[in-house]
């Protein structure tokens, strides 16, 4: 597709946003929810817009330089630079052309939102649940560098500091967007401290991120809840023996179930409970829409199954290896602090590589 063509074809959005802008700043009162859908929508194009602008400047640039490569009366020197230049613009263009399709890929809906990520120790004894705790900590840490606000929903741990299983939520934007990909089966490779023998071992840890869901998102209706109410047991002292206000809420439509016994109002034990089961039944139902897509589920980076080996943490070797891309980054250290950026990153942009090569690099 030549640049020219390439421009007319988005044509059509910069029309759509002038009318867009025209609409908002019209004298037409506008209702709360339209003036939010269409201020959501100028948003969504505005980065487009802006990369298209960028784009036909540089390609006038590049158009008024070989115009003057063209001139018999040009000098060789100025020749030269010329050349020099429509080569430098050239670039340019193939650089923007590539940025403007990926922000034109379809997109997921739920990328902007805030997740729920919850971990769970598998294979290995207490060694998987000191790895399943370093894996919370390496996405709180995560959090705090990229600004996200974290909350501990659920926390059930081991004697020895191990978590056999915890819920944590980010909220933030585009939290989804950016940790989607770390849903699976994590993978370490590791001496324990308390083996005396100086034996590596192999435990896992499963990691599922959901999209947070609002109450638009999924209706949930009282009669299909099973709603059992117990005294929390583990630590916590007199409050363990005398209150009752764990909460285990079942679904009776899926048979999802989950517990929270965190807290100390049956209340706010409720709320977490209720939060957790609108995000999985809302992955749920995602989850189904993905399957009838057939194309979509061909070029994705991984299934997002959380049964699915995705990454290998090999601490001898000071490496992490992602699997499914073929990329090891000798960072460990850094990245059990929540450096995860460099691994974010490429699964990021190996996914739009194969979403643009699915549809042969056109939009």
């Amino acid at each position: 597709m030549t640049a020219v063509a390439f421009l007319n074809k988005f044509a059509r959005i910069e029309e759509r946003f002038a009318a867009l802008e025209q609409e908002l700043s019209g004298q037409t009162p506008l209702s709360p929810e339209t003036l939010a859908k269409l201020s959501k929508e100028r948003s969504d194009l505005l980065s487009v817009v802006e990369a298209i602008r960028e784009f036909r400047r540089v390609l006038q640039e590049h158009e008024g330089i070989c115009d003057l490569l063209h001139d018999p009366g040009s000098g060789a020197d100025f020749r030269e630079m010329a050349q020099a230049e429509a080569h430098s613009l050239k670039e340019q263009l193939a650089v923007l052309e590539h940025h403007l399709k990926v922000l034109l890929l379809p997109k997921d809906e739920a990328d902007a939102r805030s997740a729920i990520i919850e971990i769970r120790a598998g294979t290995g004894g207490d060694e998987a649940a000191l790895f399943a705790a370093s894996l919370l900590r390496l996405y709180e840490r995560y959090a705090v560098l990229r600004g996200w606000k974290a909350e501990l929903l659920s926390l059930n741990d081991t004697d020895l500091g191990g978590v056999r299983e915890a819920s944590l939520s980010l909220s933030g934007h585009d939290v989804f967007a950016r940790l989607k990909f770390e849903s699976g089966v994590h993978r370490v490779q590791r001496v324990p401290e308390t083996e005396a023998s100086g034996r590596v071992h192999t435990s896992t840890a499963t990691v599922a991120v959901l999209p947070e869901a609002e109450e638009v998102d999924v209706v949930i209706e009282d009669k299909d809840l099973r709603i059992d109410i117990y005294r929390a047991s583990g630590a916590g002292g007199q409050h363990v023996n005398k209150t009752e206000s764990a909460i285990r809420i079942t679904h009776l439509p899926t048979g999802l179930v989950v517990a929270q016994q965190d807290e100390r109002s049956q209340h706010k034990n409720k709320a977490k409970a209720m939060k957790i089961l609108r995000a999985r039944l809302y992955e749920l139902e995602r989850h189904k829409k993905e399957q009838t897509r057939a194309e979509s589920r061909r070029v994705q980076v991984g299934t997002g199954d959380r049964s699915e080996r995705i990454r290998t943490y090999n601490f001898p070797q000071g490496r992490v290896t992602d699997h499914r891309i073929g990329l090891t980054v000798h960072q460990i250290d850094q990245i059990m602090e929540g450096a995860l950026d460099p691994l974010v990153e490429a699964l990021i942009t190996e996914d739009q590589a194969l979403r643009l090569a699915s549809i042969g690099e056109g939009v």
